[in-house]
């Protein structure tokens, strides 16, 4: 979620119910990404289409996704849930490929290969825009006003003050600062061409499937243990490391445990749980503990 803009990554089965029980509704959710096409991470659709056909109006649907995917997702909407119904809003597809897929004003949204069993298998890349900083001492200093002249110069434009004073943004504005950056990775067999794009992000969303016990059987599904996501997040320099899509066979105090050996500051996600990533210095990110 940013400012107006919703996003789900990925719909496995039971979402629209957690959306319910959660709170937060499906108001201005538009847009789904879809990082690849296995079932568990699409299945939640049909439930999502149905409860919108019972219950919620929406006015569009879009999702994002690799054509294998979309493929598979128009079978389950259009042949299983639908079967010749009018869908009840709008739903459009949109092929995702290597690059930027949405691009609003102070944000971005890239998707990028990832390996994983399949074709067209993408991560995505919530990235804020660099952008300079207002200082609002030195607009008291000026003696600025508050009002349409301060937001004309955030927005880099002259301003002309009712006193007749001619102000230049460069007198107000600070350094460009870069903007904070989030990676997500669904499903994920390795991690060597994950380097670069999770390079000094803020937060890193990555699988961890396996404990390092079982290497071997992760590399034969193509997923990741914890350690091998903990080691991306230390050779990338991530500031946080969220880690989801834990097997049942282990106990979760042992996936972060095996990760924390190697990246201290890894957390687990959980339903429900809340994070907010935050511009203004290091990301700030509630850690909780394990439960056993």
């Amino acid at each position: 979620m940013h400012d107006e803009y919703r996003f789900l990554v990925d719909c496995g089965e039971g979402t629209q119910r957690q959306i319910m029980q959660s709170g937060i509704g499906f108001k201005r959710l538009h847009r789904i990404l879809i990082t690849h096409g296995h079932l568990d991470h699409i299945l939640g659709l049909a439930g999502l289409l149905s409860t919108f056909m019972r219950w919620e109006t929406i006015e569009y649907l879009e999702i994002y996704g690799g054509a294998a995917a979309l493929d598979r997702i128009r079978d389950l909407l259009f042949g299983v849930v639908l079967r010749g119904a009018r869908p009840p809003m709008d739903i459009r597809f949109h092929t995702v490929q290597p690059g930027v897929i949405f691009d609003a004003d102070d944000f971005s949204i890239s998707a990028f290969p990832v390996y994983h069993r399949g074709a067209d298998c993408y991560g995505y890349l919530f990235a804020e825009k660099p952008r300079r900083p207002f200082l609002a001492e030195r607009a008291e200093e000026l003696n600025i006003p508050p009002g349409p002249w301060r937001r004309q110069l955030v927005n880099g434009q002259t301003a002309i003050l009712p006193d007749g004073r001619e102000i230049q943004p460069d007198e107000v504005l600070g350094p460009l600062r870069p903007g904070v950056r989030l990676v997500h990775v669904g499903d994920a067999g390795r991690t060597d061409e994950l380097l670069e794009v999770c390079q000094d992000a803020d937060a890193l969303v990555i699988e961890s499937t396996y404990l390092e016990e079982e290497a071997q059987m992760a590399r034969e599904f193509a997923h990741l243990t914890a350690r091998q996501a903990a080691e991306l997040a230390v050779k990338a320099g991530v500031k946080n490391l969220i880690l989801t899509h834990l097997s049942r066979r282990y106990r979760e105090r042992d996936i972060i445990s095996e990760a924390r050996a190697v990246f201290p500051n890894a957390i687990i996600a959980r339903d429900f749980d809340y994070y907010q990533i935050r511009r203004e210095g290091l990301a700030k990110i509630e850690l909780q503990e394990p439960r056993e």
